[in-house]
């Protein structure tokens, strides 16, 4: 199909941004061309495309406070981008937006071992800030599947988390304060090198808005000294309830492991086909991490281990040694890009009580069967956190909308048993429309009205997160 022609108006205001943002950016971080800018139209969620006006990559918190100045007086929407590994559309751009990347902001500020901090440029990756403090034995705890690729802007902006959450804590339990511009070009700082800031809570209000507050350009983040030795253990179940069961019951007998992971049938099958980990045959299998001194290991595991006999385990296998506990953990890292290799896929994230994890694995069980379409279920069971892949083929009619409506059925039931609609991606567009399902409309006019506060002319990601029929009167105005 032909593309529209832009209209002789568009492309001169086009013409006017790039020569402002030219003066105060290298030339080659604005991105202008049809063929580079298409780089930028679209983030893991790659079902939805849309290539944005400008892209642009400052490489400093003045860069970034320039832009967004000028993009505010010429009324251009921005859309801040990290890393590009969002699963829900958040980076997304529209076709009048600037997409602002923080790819280049990427140095170490400042390491404080004494008071247990460090603070980085926000396009830093997950994976590199525990590798700048790793020598010193020390190491940042938020760890999302994709940490060797995210962005430190982006984990805030997503409240991110990973598999040693249920410890350590998400990205909020471990952020100290940011750098942050507003969509005016302010350069606001918030929070710091102390444990608590004074007044509200401002810090707890931007860490996870998904980039509609305002653009992080620095970040001071909490370091922890590295446990003396850490251990995981693989048990293997003949039944997705049962596993749910295990981990409801460790939780409840007051463990509390470092990360406790689940995997199904077929997630534990195409993963072992994809890493040679060495999986069992079974329908789920659980990945529980201990840490600690070698006499807390062993009573941890004892503990597990007693609970996990209780429901007449397949397998029971213990680590060794650094080589199987690396074994262990092979093939849930490699389960995303084995099922990927597969098939095409929706990878969802709502989250549930403990309790009720049985039930809804059953659940997802019958509304997979219900919509024709596999699921396969690998997410971090101990702080109920779901990650459901739905199996569809993008290159059928209709098969993209029936994955929708059924992750959307999915969705609905997290927040029907006392859940929400989101653990750790963030709401994007993807969920924008389900936000209703969870909040009532006093609750989202609530949310809005902060978002006033902070981007009165909704310039900022401002068709995120909200559904489109609340925030119209706000973006046309």
């Amino acid at each position: 199909m032909e593309m529209p022609t832009p209209n002789a108006a568009v492309l001169n205001k086009k013409s006017h941004i790039v020569r402002r943002l030219s003066k105060v950016l290298p030339r080659e971080s604005v991105i202008s061309e049809e063929h580079e800018t298409r780089a930028y139209e679209c983030d893991a969620l790659t079902a939805y495309r849309c290539s944005p006006m400008i892209a642009v990559l400052p490489e400093n918190t003045q860069q970034v406070s320039d832009i967004l100045r000028i993009c505010h007086e010429e009324g251009v929407p921005v859309v801040p981008r990290g890393s590009g590994t969002s699963l829900a559309g958040g980076a997304m751009p529209t076709a009048d937006c600037v997409i602002l990347g923080v790819a280049k902001l990427n140095d170490v500020l400042e390491t404080d071992y004494d008071n247990r901090l460090i603070r980085v440029q926000s396009g830093r990756t997950n994976l590199s800030v525990s590798d700048a403090v790793e020598e010193n034995g020390f190491f940042y705890a938020p760890d999302p599947s994709s940490q060797l690729a995210c962005a430190i802007a982006g984990n805030i902006a997503m409240n991110s988390g990973g598999a040693h959450c249920l410890k350590y804590g998400v990205t909020t339990n471990n952020l100290m304060g940011v750098t942050m511009v507003m969509m005016d070009g302010e350069v606001v700082e918030i929070g710091g090198s102390h444990l608590d800031s004074a007044g509200l809570d401002l810090l707890g209000l931007i860490c996870g808005s998904e980039g509609q507050l305002g653009v992080v350009t620095e970040a001071t983040l909490r370091i922890l000294h590295k446990p003396v030795g850490a251990r995981p253990i693989l048990i293997a179940f003949d039944e997705n309830e049962v596993a749910g069961a295990c981990v409801a019951d460790i939780i409840k007998a007051g463990v509390l492991p470092v990360a406790m992971e689940f995997m199904d049938r077929l997630c534990i099958e195409t993963s072992e086909n994809f890493a040679k980990a060495g999986y069992p045959n079974a329908e789920a299998l659980l990945i529980i991490e201990v840490e600690g001194s070698e006499l807390e290991i062993e009573e941890q595991l004892t503990k597990i281990i007693s609970i996990a006999e209780k429901h007449n385990p397949v397998e029971l296998r213990q680590s060794n040694s650094p080589e199987e506990s690396a074994k262990i953990w092979l093939g849930r890292k490699s389960a995303f890009g084995a099922i990927g290799q597969i098939s095409d896929y929706m990878c969802l994230d709502g989250t549930i009580p403990v309790s009720e994890l049985p039930f809804v694995l059953r659940r997802i069980g019958e509304i997979s069967k219900q919509y024709g379409l596999r699921v396969g279920n690998v997410f971090h069971a101990g702080d109920g956190n779901m990650h459901p892949l739905i199996l569809f083929d993008a290159n059928k009619s209709g098969d993209l909308e029936l994955c929708e409506k059924m992750g959307a059925e999915i969705l609905r039931l997290c927040v029907e048993v006392g859940g929400c609609l989101t653990g750790e991606h963030g709401v994007g567009v993807e969920k924008r429309d389900l936000m209703f399902d969870q909040y009532s409309h006093a609750d989202i006019e609530a949310q809005l009205n902060i978002k006033d506060v902070f981007d009165p002319k909704w310039l900022l990601n401002g068709a995120k997160v909200f559904p489109l029929i609340a925030t119209e009167d706000r973006r046309a105005a």
